[in-house]
């Protein structure tokens, strides 16, 4: 596969995954208003512009102005129609490399997002975020039952992936940096002023009723921590997302006919083996911000090495393979 071919799908599945994590976020700020809390409005809108990497001061205690600057302001890279539009391009360019339903879907998407601000000012943005959220759920259903399973489709699990995982550290860093300083060996149910925006973070992860069916209702900040992190089975924990990234580098190898970069397998492998093989009292006693800012670093480097090796490599590199 070309490596512009590669860059663009992994772009597009960045970019579309990025701007379903920021729907349900500002989905979840949204409803959260709602209910009477300790933590004040301004506190959780500051946590929701850290988690998505924004800077802070765009906040400026009008919920609906910053709801339209995540959503439609052009010149915010990271807004859901920058995201959007910015994954449509990439798509544009590997028109041929993905079938006529995606690209159908993509636009649907795009037109959404482009002709929807009236939608996204009006009194009831929850709407137009759920439009957005069920037409992304549908091009991820399209991609995966009309698309080969080869090169290509991989590179959009790689970018999925790396974009995922690095995405849930980036909140658990901000509800870390956010909450009340807790004992690591604390186990006792979140209070009323915490349940809220406990119940927040895994529903900003959709992980609330799966949380339910393994831990039950009684919400820790260990256990939800661990899920989160550390949870093997759940699409939206971070050891998950990466457990699959590692396969498709892996199925990279097989489907390219090459070795798979060592450098690449070994920083994956790593960041494999440290969400499978610790332990969540270590994470605390450590300190989660600490433990998930290695989880992006990792991420980063992954993300470093796989465009040096299968995006800018070198013409030695080319003639080798």
């Amino acid at each position: 596969m070309l490596s512009r071919v590669a860059d663009s799908l992994y772009w597009m599945s960045r970019y579309l995954e990025r701007a379903e994590h920021t729907v349900r976020m500002l989905d979840v700020n949204f409803s959260m208003t709602l209910d009477p809390s300790s933590t004040s409005e301004d506190a959780r809108w500051r946590r929701l512009l850290l988690a998505l990497g924004s800077r802070v001061d765009e906040w400026d205690g009008d919920s609906y102005a910053l709801v339209h600057t995540l959503t439609h302001n052009e010149s915010n890279g990271a807004s859901i129609k920058s995201c959007i539009a910015s994954a449509r391009e990439n798509a544009r360019q590997v028109r041929e490399e993905i079938s006529s339903e995606q690209w159908l879907q993509l636009n649907r998407l795009f037109h959404l997002v482009t002709n929807g601000r009236q939608s996204a000012e009006s009194q009831q943005p929850e709407d137009f975020l759920s439009a957005v959220l069920d037409g992304l759920h549908l091009f991820q259903g399209v991609t995966d039952t009309t698309m080969s399973h080869g090169e290509g489709w991989l590179f959009i699990q790689v970018g999925r992936s790396i974009e995922r995982a690095s995405s849930i550290a980036a909140l658990l860093s901000a509800y870390e940096l956010g909450a009340a300083p807790a004992s690591p060996s604390e186990e006792t149910p979140a209070g009323s002023h915490m349940f809220l925006e406990w119940m927040g973070l895994l529903r900003s992860c959709t992980a609330f009723e799966a949380y339910c069916n393994v831990y039950t209702a009684d919400l820790t900040e260990s256990q939800i921590v661990e899920f989160l992190l550390l949870n093997k089975d759940f699409p939206h924990s971070v050891r998950y997302s990466v457990d699959r990234l590692r396969e498709a580098l892996l199925a990279l190898e097989q489907e390219s006919g090459r070795l798979a970069p060592q450098e690449l397998v070994r920083v994956a492998g790593r960041l494999q083996a440290a969400l499978r093989f610790v332990e969540i009292t270590d994470v605390l006693q450590g300190g989660v911000g600490e433990y998930v800012g290695m989880v992006m670093r990792e991420c980063r480097q992954i993300h470093n090495v796989l465009y040096r090796d299968y995006i800018h490599y070198s013409v030695q590199t080319a003639l080798a393979m």
